[in-house]
Formats: structure tokens, sequence, C-alpha cells
């Protein structure tokens, strides 16, 4: 059931912050609430171009596919919502089973409690004196609210527990394991991972809760490596239990991996986790699945591996229209860098609408060369492929990229009604 945060979401009024969405309806001053009602036509109810679209069968289809995983696999499952920013569908996520909801920084976790999110799993070590105190609060205020974060240094711990001394609340940490030599964050070595754990320890402030990291960081990563990592992982769990670094009033232990690109590979590693003293939340944290892509998580995605546990859909489509037509083999419509996600390549032409009749065809001999701020930059094979005024459909890769830059995202059917709309707030 949506939050009272989320309904209000529906309350906002139609207006210039929105990007592609009926004139008309912010001249009527309707709300986003009465726009979706009305169920408009995606192609003549009015929207203007580029419209980012997310479509409503691969939606739903995504968000049941990664739950279906993660309980088939007994892992519990905390999305990571950096990739959305969208409480609407971070409620989906949570009724399709997801534990909680990762962040990687504190305004994330701020947006997540503005919408009742009462589990947040912070994948960064916190530093931060005022964004420490913001957390303390809410875990006084809220005696149901779950906070886990990173610890990966020594003196990490110590400025967390300077900053936390007299705030009435002790955060929850886990260990992060660096991935290796010129991966990105997390103590490097075992030794540097108990000499962590020992500063924790040493504090009145954090209580160590379990290990954690991003198999996606391994160098060169291939199925060996991620396994072989995701098993030293694993392997200190096992150890600082026995060793009983995680003290006698924990319920259970955390163990925690898993991107978008190799949740296989947690699922086959967790699995041979050996019993511990205490229940084990085995917490997975993938979070580009919700909308997918059509490039490069469409060629990441585990389930080219293993299709026989199921597949993605790529949800996203950009509208753009042909503004220019200056040669036989060019043509530019009306989307560039400030509406399109391109750090993880360049766009690629789907579908074209004939401007005049509405029909549809594959953008063959369509190719998206270049991008400009406000033009993406086509090729084309003949004067006969596009024509001034029809709509391109553009795929993209990159989840995170794409909805940063839509604040209110159409979502449409297979009637291509636009039947409700999705917020972001970056």
């Amino acid at each position: 059931m949506a939050s009272d945060a989320v309904r209000r979401l529906a309350d906002e009024p139609v207006d210039h912050r929105f990007k592609g969405l009926p004139p008309d309806a912010q001249a009527a001053g309707l709300t986003v609430g009465e726009l979706a009602a009305q169920g408009r036509d995606l192609y003549t109810g009015g929207f203007t171009t580029p419209v980012l679209t997310l479509d409503a069968d691969a939606l739903e289809h995504n968000l049941t596919v990664l739950g279906e995983y993660s309980a088939r696999h007994g892992l519990a499952f905390a999305p990571h919502g950096k990739t959305c920013m969208a409480p609407q569908l971070f409620e989906r996520q949570l009724a399709h089973g997801a534990w909680g909801i990762t962040a990687a920084v504190p305004h994330q976790a701020r947006v997540y409690r503005a919408f009742g999110i009462p589990r947040i799993f912070l994948a960064n070590e916190l530093v931060d004196p005022a964004a420490l105190r913001w957390v303390a609060a809410e875990l006084v205020a809220d005696p149901g609210f779950r906070f886990v974060c990173y610890v990966d240094s020594v003196r990490g711990v110590q400025l967390m527990d300077r900053a936390l001394q007299g705030q009435g609340a002790r955060i929850d940490v886990v260990v992060e394991l660096g991935a290796g030599e010129g991966a990105r964050t997390g103590a490097r070595t075992d030794e540097d991972c108990r000499a962590v754990a020992d500063a924790v320890a040493a504090t009145g402030t954090l209580r160590l809760v379990g290990i954690a990291g991003y198999e996606a960081e391994v160098p060169d990563a291939d199925p060996e490596k991620v396994h072989a990592w995701l098993r030293r992982l694993t392997g200190l769990a096992a150890e600082f239990d026995k060793a009983g670094r995680f003290g006698p009033d924990l319920e259970e232990i955390v163990v925690s991996a898993g991107g978008s690109a190799w949740f296989d590979a947690v699922a086959d590693v967790f699995e041979e986790l050996p019993e511990l003293s205490r229940p084990v939340l085995k917490l997975l944290r993938s979070g580009a699945y919700v909308s997918h892509d059509h490039g490069w998580y469409g060629r990441l995605t585990p389930f080219n591996r293993v299709p026989a546990e199921g597949g993605l859909r790529p949800a996203f489509r950009l509208w753009t229209q042909v503004v220019s037509r200056p040669s036989p083999t060019q043509a530019f419509v009306n989307a560039g860098k400030r509406d399109i996600a391109y750090d993880l390549g360049l766009p690629e032409a789907e579908l074209v609408r004939d401007a005049l009749d509405g029909t549809e065809r594959p953008a063959t001999g369509i190719r998206v060369v270049k991008l400009s701020d406000q033009h993406a930059w086509l090729e084309t094979g003949s004067a006969e492929d596009l024509q001034v005024g029809d709509w391109v459909a553009l795929g993209m890769s990159h989840p995170c990229t794409i909805f940063e830059k839509w604040p209110l995202i159409p979502v449409v059917g297979a009637d291509g009604r636009v039947g409700d709309y999705v917020r972001t707030f970056f």
C-alpha cells in the first residue's frame, strides 16, 4: 500500500518543471494524478518531444523477475535506490519482497526516509558528522528503523565514534572488503579488515553486524575471479563469527554483495556459506534491473549466462523528433546530452514513427554518431529513411544516468496510453 508521502506525489501540479508533458495540462491546472487518470495517448495526447517513457509491462516484469530470483536463491534483497531515486518504484520493490533499499550517500537516505523506507543499507563509509547525527536522530525517533553502513578504515571508525558521542544511538556497520588493488573502496587485506573490526569493538557507538563488498570492482573480473573474491568475503564472515567479533546481542549476521552484473555468482557463493552462530542475512543489492537498458546491462546481465533463471526487458524509450534533414545521409533530432545518458555509449535508434500517419517501422540503417547539448546527430542510409517531423525512439545504456535527467517519467501501457508517472528525486 502506498505511503501518504507517495500518494501526495499525485497532487503535484503539472508545470514547467517536467519535460515532455502536455502544455494544455498545465494550462488547465491539472495535477499529476488528474493527468494520469485521463490515460492520454502518448502520441496524440499532447506530449511534446523529447519525452522519456517507461514501459509498464517491462517494468512489472523486471520487478517480478528479481524478486522471484532472490527468493528462489534464499537471498534478501536491498536494491540500490540510487539507480532510479523514485519512491513509487521503491514501494513496488518492497511489495515484491525487498528487505529494504540501498543508498550511496546521505541525501539519498534522507529521500528514502521522507517516503517512509524502513530499512536502509548505505554502501559507503559515512564520516560526515552532520549526516551521522541525522541518522542517529532517525534511529532514536523511530525504533523500527534499521540502518546499516560500511566501514573500511580505522580513522573512519574513529570519526564516526566522535560524531556520535552523546547522540543516544548506536549505528550498525559492516566491514567493507575491497575487491583488490586498483579497485574502488574497501579495506584491501584481511588484516586491514580485522583492524577495522577491532576499532569498531572499541567504540560504544557502533555495532559490527557483518561483512560486505562489491564484486563488480574485482580487477579484470571474470567468473573465476569473482567467485574467488566472494569466497574470501564469506570466509571472513565465518572467521569473524568464530572469533566472536559480532558480539552477543546480534540477532543476525549480514553478508552483502551484488550489483547487476554478477548476482548469479553471489547466489552461488552465498549458498555455500557454512552455518554460523546466528542466522545470516544474505543481502543482494542489484539496482539497474528495475529498468534494465538497451546496451551495457543488456550485455552484462547474468541472465545471459543462466537464461533458464529468467530475463530482463529494457523499459526505457526516449522519443525524439527529427527537426532537421540537411542531407540524404544526415538528420538531427531534438534531444542531446541534456536528455540522453551517454556515459556508457551512444544511444541506439530503435523505431521510427511517421509524423503523418503514425505508422511505426524499425530504425533500420539509422545510427546515432554524435551528441550535442540539445541534438543527436543521426547518420542515415538514404533520403527515404527519415523525414522532418518523424518521431525516433532511442534506446540507451546505464539506467542510473537515464533516470537522473528526467524528474517525471510517463509510464506507458501496451495500448500506448499513459496511466502513471514516476517522480524522481536526484
